[in-house]
């Protein structure tokens, strides 16, 4: 059987590595974000079970899908919510929420074995409706996303609603929130964390470096290197680039 893990973080790819070691499963190929996924699937055999973190550094791991037909038994490691899993229990052999319980991986691993007696990697009842799954994933109905940030400043507490705030940025080490009045407030999380908590009808991650919120895009400016550059109302600290792996989703995003 051969095994590939396609991990986020290298360090918990490496541990879930260890783990299945101890399995006896033999995992060949430790992968770390969507770019990277769709380049050694275009050139290599595909194996025949795939551990796949949902959240990659680069997006969400279905868009792999949308670019390379994958036959492979997938089980799913992810931090989302219980909510989904259960619902997505009927389209895949597993998922497992992170930090990923042994006793939980070596049930995934037997379920997985007991539907595959034999190697058969175009088995029907191994295909997996990602675009379903997707879908739900993104669902704002699901889900209740935040709707204000109480943040200290000094002695005191400020509220400030997502409606008020032109764009999140990290910078330094640190995350921030610009609101339209052109205040900076430094906040205690970071852009992989809010991208999770905000209404991704209202809110887009454009790079590593910046979310912004549909209503604050004053205008698009094609850039260089098929890239876009986003003009806000009030900040102008750096330039706001869309990344050029990012740009087609963004254009679907704002419709």
């Amino acid at each position: 059987m051969t095994t590939l893990i396609i991990e986020d973080e290298k360090p918990a790819a490496r541990l879930l590595q260890r783990k299945l070691e101890k399995l006896q499963i033999n995992v060949t190929v430790l992968l770390h974000s969507v770019e990277e996924a769709i380049e050694w699937f275009s050139n290599h055999p595909h194996p025949d079970l795939i551990f796949l973190d949902i959240q990659l550094s680069d997006g969400l791991s279905f868009a792999i899908f949308e670019a390379v037909e994958i036959k492979s038994a997938i089980i799913f490691t992810t931090a989302y919510d219980e909510y989904a899993l259960r619902a997505f229990k009927l389209n895949s052999i597993d998922y497992l929420l992170k930090p990923i319980d042994e006793d939980d991986l070596e049930i995934a691993v037997n379920k997985y074995k007991s539907r595959v007696p034999e190697k058969a990697p175009e088995n029907p009842s191994l295909a997996l409706d990602f675009e379903a799954i997707k879908k739900m994933l993104t669902n704002p109905f699901e889900k209740n996303y935040k709707k204000r940030f109480t943040l200290k400043i000094g002695q005191h507490l400020k509220v400030i609603s997502v409606d008020e705030i032109e764009c999140f940025y990290s910078e330094n080490k640190g995350t921030y929130l610009h609101t339209f009045d052109n205040r900076d407030y430094l906040l205690e999380t970071t852009l992989e964390v809010l991208e999770q908590e905000l209404d991704p009808a209202a809110f887009y991650r454009i790079s590593r470096k910046f979310i912004i919120p549909l209503k604050a895009i004053k205008e698009i400016v094609v850039y260089s290197n098929s890239r876009l550059k986003i003009i806000l109302p009030t900040y102008k600290a750096e330039e706001v680039i869309v990344s050029r792996e990012k740009v087609a989703d963004f254009k679907n995003w704002i419709g």
